[in-house]
């Protein structure tokens, strides 16, 4: 039996533990690290620690790391109203309303290394975007020392600027460290991560990732031109900017592969094999006679059909280069390797050419010809893309993100090998992350599903007036669905009135814009079914069932972060008999099934797999009996009719209720010799809900059955 203190200790795991887990031997029995074991495993890189390396420091940093592996202080609760639509049941998209450090922390085991593509617009800290540092744990000075092993004067400095709420360099990268430190574990290790960011926080950020995921697997900055830009008005000096960036970053070089974009076409054929023709002048910054004054030469087409640099009498045709900024140009090649490989130039019309061969060995028939330049994602497509959805009104949202810098960003990607696929954004904002994956979906057929996380954000009357009243008429309309009366919920409505709600509404409108599309394509189907051959017709409803599916992949669930109960606290070390620690009776259905979500989140299983409800007063056969040398132990305790639900999945039970009886105790034994498809290898009790005597009985009689199945089964008790 074992006793879990899960609910107030959720974390990530740290560097020590992920240490732990690929160098074991290099930990005493104690516990302690050994450094020179360590070297001596990973001399055979060469490593010099001797060496001094570079490195980034910033106050707060060792805050940031804390943070990073620190307990969550929340739970995980759904909306079962809105996730029990019929349209929305099934679906495995979600949006998670929070703070996007706490959702992580919850993320990170179900979703561990299984996030395909990451996409962020985290706030670029302009002075003018609205971000301040917040955060509402509450250390003391000492508390912070001892933590984070840092001195007292610098632990005065870090509380001073987490509760002051400040912009600085250091307050906006003790808010990015823990939430990347986390992202890093939830990318596959093919996958990518993208950030949007631009010229105020570009060097730090830069500085941060090649901490975090390492300088090697850098891709690129890319630009992005957004094509509008605030006019100098502090001084002449100023220039306009008319750019963001983009980074990208590998989870790992050995395993991220990008997406190559077309195969290159091998028209031509001769006795040395296919080609295609290239150019034979030089082009580029290099591209004259005066910096490579030996390419600069005539070329003589002989009568014969001959190609050669030597002057000859009889000839048909002179070419020299052409000028490059009107300064003469020149040839790739000199005379001496014009000479050696004549046969692979090409005279056609004027023009030279080289031919360039397939070449097996070099693989050289594919290609990468996308450019880390995006100057065709303007932020006017952005806003257009939005307004679409949202017209009549106007700026609810400012500065959303194109839809289709995202899609372009994951045909980046290799995804020929994923059967699934996650898409994250913890910085969701309008929601133009889940709009995109929706249309690549609808485009391409895929099978994309998103994360999306974003904070309840309260927004300004005063600020965004249009935003305001745009979401507070959204809240007055759901309410009013609802049949309350709006006068006794106008503080309601008022806590409501948040972005979130416009991340939500984005993702219902272009689901249903979507989904209208593929309707009006399978309508069309329906009315060519009739004037087609019988294999045409097979192809036909072939798409029309590919397109049946996509609308059932437009759909999401949502969850969101509620504070862990003040009061709920376990100190007690051992089980006692009238030991009264926690007033369980105040919870509630829902709390219990916050309880439930996170706790199953936190053992692996993903938030939108249901957990399967298993009646323990079902008696799987009515002739079986436990045998003799499997008997109960129950201190001949009475056997009294009784239902009770327990939740199952992954091989993980759950006793969450309250009312466990014997008989209870004996259907779960019986069912787990009688049920193929009932396997649990844990079994998980909710501590407050069972008195001691249950739990002993619980975990006395599973330690003893041997079951049929000879399935070594934990009973584990959590508070």
């Amino acid at each position: 039996m074992n006793k879990e203190l899960i609910t107030q200790n959720i974390k990530v795991p740290n560097n020590t533990e992920i240490l732990k887990k690929y160098f074991s031997q290099c930990f005493d029995k104690n516990g302690y690290f050994n450094l020179d074991k360590f070297k001596n495993e990973i001399s055979e890189n060469e490593s010099n620690f001797a060496k001094e390396s570079y490195s980034m420091d910033w106050l707060g940093k060792s805050y940031a790391r804390l943070l990073a592996t620190d307990s969550a202080t929340t739970l995980l609760k759904e909306n079962t109203e809105f996730n029990n639509k019929k349209e929305n049941i099934n679906s495995e998209n979600i949006l998670i309303k929070g703070d996007n450090l706490e959702v992580l922390k919850h993320l990170v085991n179900a979703y561990y290394e299984k996030i395909k593509m990451i996409y962020i617009d985290p706030p670029y800290n302009t002075g003018n975007d609205g971000f301040v540092y917040q955060d509402d744990r509450k250390f003391s000075y000492n508390e912070l020392q001892q933590l984070a092993g840092i001195s007292e004067e610098k632990a005065k400095r870090i509380l001073y600027f987490t509760q002051s709420k400040s912009n600085s360099h250091s307050a906006w990268l003790t808010f990015m460290y823990p939430r990347l430190y986390i992202a890093k574990q939830l990318l596959k290790e093919d996958g990518v991560i993208f950030i949007s960011i631009d010229d105020n926080e570009v060097a730090q950020l830069k500085l941060l990732m090649d901490e975090i995921f390492g300088e090697d697997n850098f891709v690129a900055l890319a630009p992005r031109k957004t094509g509008a830009g605030s006019a100098a008005t502090r001084s002449e000096s100023e220039l306009r900017k008319l750019n963001d960036y983009v980074f990208i970053y590998q989870k790992s070089k050995l395993k991220f592969k990008p997406k190559l974009m077309g195969k290159k076409k091998f028209p031509f054929t001769d006795k040395y094999g296919d080609y295609y023709l290239g150019q034979f002048q030089a082009s580029g910054s290099d591209a004259t006679r005066l910096s490579r004054p030996k390419m600069y030469y005539p070329i003589y087409i002989l009568t014969d059909g001959t190609i050669t640099s030597k002057e000859q009498e009889r000839y048909k045709k002179i070419i020299f280069p052409n000028k490059v900024n009107g300064e003469d140009g020149r040839w790739l090649w000199s005379p001496k390797k014009l000479e050696q490989d004549n046969h692979i130039i090409h005279y056609k019309k004027g023009k030279l050419h080289r031919k360039i061969y397939y070449d097996s060995s070099k693989n050289n028939n594919i290609y990468q010809v996308e450019k880390a330049w995006f100057d065709q994602f303007r932020n006017a497509s952005g806003t257009k893309s939005f307004n679409t959805l949202f017209e009549p009104q106007k700026k609810i949202f400012s500065h959303p993100k194109p839809v289709e810098l995202i899609m372009h960003l994951f045909n980046l990607i290799d995804n020929d090998n994923d059967n699934e696929i996650f898409i994250l954004d913890f910085f969701a904002g309008s929601g133009t992350t889940g709009d995109a994956v929706m249309q690549l979906n609808a485009e391409d057929g895929g099978n994309r599903k998103f994360i999306l996380v974003q904070i309840p954000e309260k927004i300004d009357p005063k600020k965004n007036r249009i935003s305001y009243n745009f979401v507070k008429k959204l809240k007055e309309k759901e309410l009013k669905t609802k049949n309350l009366k709006l006068k006794t919920k106008n503080s309601q409505i008022e806590t409501d009135i948040t972005i979130f709600e416009i991340t939500k509404e984005r993702l219902i409108r272009a689901s249903k814009k979507i989904n209208t599309e593929l309707e009006i394509e399978i309508d069309k189907i329906n009315g060519k079914l009739n004037l087609k051959t019988e294999t045409e017709i097979k192809k036909l409803k072939a798409l029309r069932t590919k397109n049946l599916q996509l609308k059932t992949n437009n759909y999401f669930k949502i969850f969101e972060t509620m504070p862990i109960w003040e009061d709920y606290d376990f100190e007690a070390d051992e089980l006692e008999e009238d030991l009264k620690l926690f007033d369980e009776s105040k919870l509630t259905k829902e709390d219990l099934n916050a309880l439930l979500i996170t706790w199953k989140t936190y053992d692996g299983i993903p938030l939108t797999q249901n957990l399967q409800k298993i009646n323990l007063c079902e008696n799987i056969n009515s002739n079986s009996q436990i045998e003799t040398n499997n008997s109960l132990k129950t201190n001949n305790l009475p056997l009294t009719t009784n239902n009770y639900q327990s939740y199952y999945a992954n091989s993980k039970l759950y006793l969450m209720n309250k009312g466990f009886t014997t008989e209870n105790l004996k259907n779960l034994l019986e069912k787990i010799d009688a049920d193929r498809q009932f396997n649990p290898t844990s079994i998980i009790a909710f501590g407050y809900h069972f008195e001691s005597k249950n739990l002993r009985e619980i975990s006395e009689n599973i330690k003893s059955y041997a079951n049929k199945k000879s399935i070594d089964i934990d009973f584990i008790i959590r508070y």
